[in-house]
């Protein structure tokens, strides 16, 4: 198993409560798996989030549940950061190292998006299946998803 050699604190840089992990759970929103593939790490909108490990930007885009997206390719390893600022810091082709800050978290409100089927109680649409503002970390080998958790 590999390793990324760092720990929760520094994908952060401070926020590390876990308030939904991988696995079953119970849907915190409508829209939102009852199977987890990730961890959720609330943080307020614009905190900064870093590369996980050296690799390439392969996706950056709103994705369904995930809203704004952004996901970092390495090996058979893809590792995606949801509910993102739509004002992205990197683009898809882009080499990037570890530790190098590539996104921040998102606002809760996105407005605009064609195709957005995600909206709060009052109807406000949300950026993807969120109830506020936080990263989702999910991790794929072999496009299988794995517990983030087991890597750190």
């Amino acid at each position: 198993m590999i390793l990324i050699q760092m720990d929760l604190f520094g994908l952060f840089l401070g926020y590390t409560r876990i308030s939904s992990y991988f696995g079953k759970r119970v849907s915190p929103t409508s829209g939102a798996s009852s199977s987890h593939s990730g961890i959720d790490i609330p943080a307020p909108e614009g905190t900064k989030f870093i590369a996980v490990a050296d690799g390439e930007i392969t996706f950056t885009q709103f994705l369904g549940a995930g809203g704004y997206t952004i996901t970092l390719s390495f090996g058979n390893f893809r590792v995606t950061y949801c509910h993102c600022s739509p004002n992205y810091i990197v683009k898809v082709g882009d080499t990037v190292k570890q530790g190098q800050v590539i996104g921040t978290v998102g606002p809760k409100y996105v407005y605009g998006v064609n195709g957005n089927q995600y909206s709060d109680s009052s109807g406000r649409p949300t950026n993807g299946a969120t109830t506020g503002c936080h990263l989702h970390l999910g991790i794929r080998i072999d496009g299988k998803y794995q517990n983030p958790l087991d890597f750190f």
